[in-house]
């Protein structure tokens, strides 16, 4: 693949990612800042860095928009988007670690991050913005909203997309059939000789 047409098919990817993090919060906003039960389903996304790597700046660009709008002003601009910056790294990192496991197990792992990275961080700052002393009942309450918008949506949007083949084709350069030469996974064309002297003799 032409690496100008990679860039800017990542760039293109990175920027639907923001902005559906974007819109999934802003048109959400009465549970997606509520101090009660925040459930945000653009958490669901925090689980692209395991296949797509610029997710980490697309998910968390998303998030920073969003948290402009937020009741709770720089303490959500700066916290919660903190912690969606510091899961997406995590889970990207993850999803490298375990790159020769089974998608299901590499979903699951990445999903930690996303879960008890905002858990922890988000009641601190509703205890800085608004003196909410119910620290560890609001990690709770969180640690089961984020694992219902990251485990029951986010898995099977990640294990839909990595089956997607013109998803993945982008991803890793891939060359589609009898287009080009074949690509590694880093996108570099790769050539082998050996076959093309054994098709030689054939002939």
């Amino acid at each position: 693949m032409n690496k100008a047409r990679k860039v800017t098919i990542i760039v293109a990817r990175l920027a639907v990612e923001a902005a559906l993090y974007f819109v999934l919060t802003f048109f959400m906003q009465p549970i997606a800042f509520s101090p009660v039960l925040q459930f945000r389903v653009g958490e669901a996304l925090t689980l692209l860095p395991i296949i797509f790597p610029e997710a980490v700046v697309g998910v968390s660009l998303g998030c920073l928009l969003a948290n402009v709008f937020s009741p709770y002003a720089w303490y959500d601009i700066v916290f919660g988007t903190l912690a969606t910056v510091i899961a997406a790294i995590c889970t990207y990192f993850i999803g490298r670690l375990l790159k020769n496991k089974n998608m299901i197990w590499r979903a699951l792992a990445g999903s930690i991050p996303p879960i008890l990275v905002n858990a922890a961080i988000l009641p601190l700052m509703w205890l800085l913005a608004m003196g909410d002393a119910a620290y560890w009942f609001n990690f709770a309450m969180l640690t089961v909203t984020q694992a219902g918008a990251v485990i029951c949506i986010g898995v099977p949007l990640v294990l839909a997309l990595s089956k997607t083949d013109a998803l993945i084709n982008v991803k890793v350069g891939k060359s589609r059939p009898g287009q080009g030469t074949p690509a590694d996974a880093d996108g570099a064309q790769t050539f082998e000789p050996e076959r093309e002297q054994e098709k030689t003799d054939k002939d």
